[in-house]
């Protein structure tokens, strides 16, 4: 076997044209030798039946892998570290293409050609080069499945009956990592819808490489031999990330009235005030990712995620300022910028959250998060004593302020 063999990994929702796609390459891959692994959720694998017809893979020669009833970053995580091993050790191939499953995160696929799997005894990285990450971006549906408030469960989608995920959350995992973002089936979508949609893309995931197809006909090159994936520059891709690290004075042009914004106060919320608020969560806002401090959990950065009418709330880890002297002093050091940013009283403490949408009201939105703070009278009070209805609501007291 010459070198590491290169794998190309297609992400995307069901139904959002991945073995299409996977078709096409196949049928143009210019004498490429391609093993290719499917893997289908579904009992019946019609997406193993649509690639033996295209008639460019044969299953006698076992360059198909059939992963059933199971997902990559899930339950067949073992599955597929043994296949891909098994496939890569024969040095019959050129290439390895894997379609994951509609329900699959790209993140723990991606770990897996990245690290030594020590439960396993397997390192893909000597025998494989993760080349190119792509997800697969249904144009016609994708506001509708973003904005449905449906769980993977209540679509009879779901790994296991302990498996909650949002559809909108697994759209925007899909879409926050990867290189290349193929919007499919354009020719269903109007031009001035398309090019809105596009921008929406552009601002969830400004780093991958967007590309339009109509029916899955994208040329080969273009997810083949790219050379494009980074772990490090993946991991840091989407776009909540990226404004976060951009010069807020920098002004924003917006193209078809979307834009964001970065939130940041040295103020905590009030709890009670926020959960109301987020009770009527704007519309406009897509897209919203970062961590915030509230009164009533004064030890404990506290991380929101909003996908659609997806919200989480739940612990991020603790503030620097609420660690042992010993510890507080190793993390400064080691940390130049928290040290620079640090505040006299609250240290570390501070909300910083990212706001992605469209036609949204910037200064609107600003004066109502503001007006969830504590105010001037608050801060004097035992916060302690506020009511706090969000989820994992932290047990004790607050240190006296």
């Amino acid at each position: 076997m010459k070198g590491k063999i290169p794998v190309t990994v297609l992400s995307g929702y069901m139904g959002s044209g991945k073995t299409t796609i996977l078709n096409h390459v196949l049928q143009n891959r210019q004498g490429l030798r391609v093993a290719v692994i499917v893997n289908d959720m579904s009992e019946i694998n019609v997406d193993t039946g649509l690639i033996d017809r295209s008639g460019a893979l044969s299953r006698t020669e076992e360059k198909l892998v059939e992963m059933s009833n199971g997902c990559i970053c899930c339950t067949l995580r073992e599955d597929l570290l043994r296949e891909v091993e098994r496939l890569a050790k024969q040095g019959r191939f050129d290439y390895i293409l894997i379609e994951s499953s509609g329900i699959s995160e790209p993140v723990p696929v991606a770990q897996t050609f990245t690290y030594l799997d020590e439960e396993h005894g397997i390192d893909l990285s000597s025998l494989c080069r993760l080349d190119c990450m792509v997800t697969v971006v249904d144009a016609y549906r994708f506001w509708h499945d973003f904005a449905s408030g449906e769980t993977l469960l209540d679509r009879q989608q779901a790994v296991s009956k302990d498996d909650t995920r949002d559809v909108s959350d697994l759209l925007i995992d899909q879409i926050e990592f990867c290189d290349v973002l193929i919007l499919n089936k354009c020719d269903l979508v109007e031009e001035e819808d398309l090019q809105r949609l596009e921008a929406v893309l552009r601002k969830l995931q400004p780093q991958a490489k967007l590309i339009r197809t109509s029916h899955g006909r994208i040329n080969p090159s273009e997810i083949l031999n790219t050379g494009l994936f980074d772990l490090e520059r993946a991991s840091q891709a989407a776009g909540w990330i990226q404004e976060l690290q951009k010069d807020s004075h920098t002004p924003e042009t917006e193209e078809y009235g979307i834009s964001s914004f970065v939130y940041r106060r040295r103020r905590p919320f009030h709890p009670e005030r926020l959960a109301r608020w987020m009770e009527e969560w704007p519309e406009t806002i897509v897209r919203a990712k970062g961590m915030i401090w509230l009164a009533t959990r004064h030890d404990t950065a506290v991380l929101l995620s909003q996908a659609g009418p997806s919200i989480q709330v739940g612990p991020m880890g603790h503030w620097v300022a609420a660690l042992s002297e010993e510890e507080m002093e190793r993390v400064l050091v080691a940390e130049p910028e928290t040290a620079r940013r640090w505040h006299p009283i609250w240290g570390d403490r501070v909300t910083e959250l990212v706001l992605i949408g469209v036609d949204m009201d910037r200064q609107q939105v600003e004066r109502e998060l503001d007006g969830c703070l504590l105010t001037d009278e608050e801060m004097q009070l035992d916060w302690s004593t506020f009511p706090d209805p969000l989820p994992g609501a932290a047990e004790g007291n607050v240190p006296s302020v």
